[in-house]
């Protein structure tokens, strides 16, 4: 038999979806984010990255960085094991208490990844209730689908954002049944929010649990960065929020908070937990540093809003299909996955722009698009550099636009430069 044969063909079929993923090689440069070295082909350019899931450039920030350093230069590079094998390094012990503060919770736990604590949580808590229902949004990550199929206990999906049909669906299982309700804050694809307070009213009143996920939310939202949950003085209805420290914090790993029972149990029963070997040191203290520093400076996120706001108006001011967000995530509609690909081959071989396709199966098939997250750093003059590279590339490839014509973007629609927050680098 000819293994190969199966992989190969298994490429192929990605290749003929206009599927197949291509990764940049870049080098991110401290002091100058958004900018990076991009290598292709022998040579190196220096590229605007407009895609960075650093929504605030703390993977950059001095104080990251130094904590990140010293924790490295005193304990080493690596954890050493697991924690049940190798204990739980101090830097680990005040990352955790940091995050149980940060959502108000009494306890919080840290895994490599946000993937492993959707995955690890969602599934060890179904699996502890007895007969438990899980109803989970039909938009939610791939990381809370895998949790609630390795759970193993029923499901019942419902419309994205639909209150009435979560509803319908804890009104038939009935009070007395064990219900976790997993959704998320933002949804990343659309940038829109889920409902929160509603949902939790119906936890309230059918008897269920809540799980949600704040990964693109926590350090953008709140007056310390707690979400928003935080923002709409929600937290405290929340039974577990979920988050990520790779995102806003700027450095590597995910995490949940909660009650101390509940934390207690998914670190004694969750393989993915119990199995993994810990985050380093370091890096448990670079997130502590970027967390306690977002707890007591808004700069950044009045900052990274404006630039939001302005990189909305000045795309949509040009025609350009900007679907509607009201969050950070600016989503430029394409609609068809090869030329998504050739219009991101052509920002970044042409103008030195660099934005990923996002294509089947992460959204729908006919609604491929860019996703673009401005950061404190893209400054006015690097939203209109975007701006003329998205329209040469709109024109050149015949990409709809979103109106009948594209207007012409007027003096009184450019904005003041932006001072960046100084701590940034």
């Amino acid at each position: 038999m000819n293994y190969q044969r199966f992989f190969e063909d298994a490429i192929d079929q990605l290749h003929a979806e206009r599927r197949y993923r291509v990764f940049a090689d870049l080098e991110r440069i401290v002091g100058k984010f958004p900018r990076a070295i991009w290598r292709a082909n022998g040579r190196a350019q220096e590229i605007t990255v407009w895609c960075s899931n650093d929504y605030l450039g703390m993977g950059q920030h001095p104080d990251v960085v130094a904590a990140f350093q010293t924790a490295a230069g005193r304990m080493g590079a690596g954890a050493g094991g697991t924690r049940n094998i190798s204990g739980t390094s101090n830097p680990l012990v005040e990352l955790e208490h940091e995050l149980a503060d940060l959502h108000g919770k009494e306890a919080g736990l840290a895994f490599t990844s946000g993937f492993i604590s959707n995955e690890a949580s969602i599934s060890t808590i179904a699996r502890l209730l007895p007969n438990c229902l899980i109803l989970s949004d039909e938009l939610n990550h791939a990381s809370m689908i895998e949790g609630v199929r390795r759970s193993g206990v029923e499901k019942k999906i419902f419309r994205h954002n639909d209150v009435a049909h979560l509803e319908s669906l804890l009104q038939a299982a009935g009070r007395e049944r064990a219900k976790l309700i997993v959704f998320e804050s933002v949804y990343s694809m659309d940038g829109d929010v889920a409902p929160i307070k509603e949902i939790a009213d119906l936890a309230d009143k059918y008897n269920a649990m809540t799980y949600i996920d704040e990964v693109h939310a926590v350090g953008m939202y709140g007056g310390r960065g707690g979400g928003i949950t935080e923002r709409e003085g929600l937290a405290d209805r929340i039974d577990i929020i979920e988050g990520t420290l790779a995102k806003a914090f700027g450095t590597l790993g995910g995490y949940i908070t909660g009650t101390r029972a509940v934390i207690d149990a998914v670190r004694s029963y969750a393989p993915g937990f119990i199995f993994t070997t810990a985050l380093p040191p370091a890096i448990a203290a670079g997130a502590t540093a970027a967390i306690r520093h977002l707890k007591a400076s808004q700069a950044e996120r009045d900052a990274q809003q404006r630039q939001v706001a302005h990189t909305k108006h000045i795309l949509s001011a040009a025609g350009l299909p900007v679907m509607a967000s009201t969050t950070h995530i600016v989503p430029i509609l394409v609609g068809d996955p090869e030329l998504c690909k050739m219009a991101t081959d052509r920002l970044l071989g042409v103008h030195g722009i660099y934005i990923q396709p996002i294509n089947y199966p992460t959204v729908p098939r006919g609604t491929e698009r860019l996703r673009i997250t401005p950061t404190p750093y893209h400054s006015d003059e690097l939203i209109l550099e975007l701006q003329g590279a998205l329209v040469e590339t709109w024109d050149a490839l015949g990409i709809p636009y979103s109106g009948a014509g594209r207007p012409a973007v007027t003096e009184s629609e450019r904005i003041v430069p932006l001072l960046v927050p100084k701590s940034g680098g």
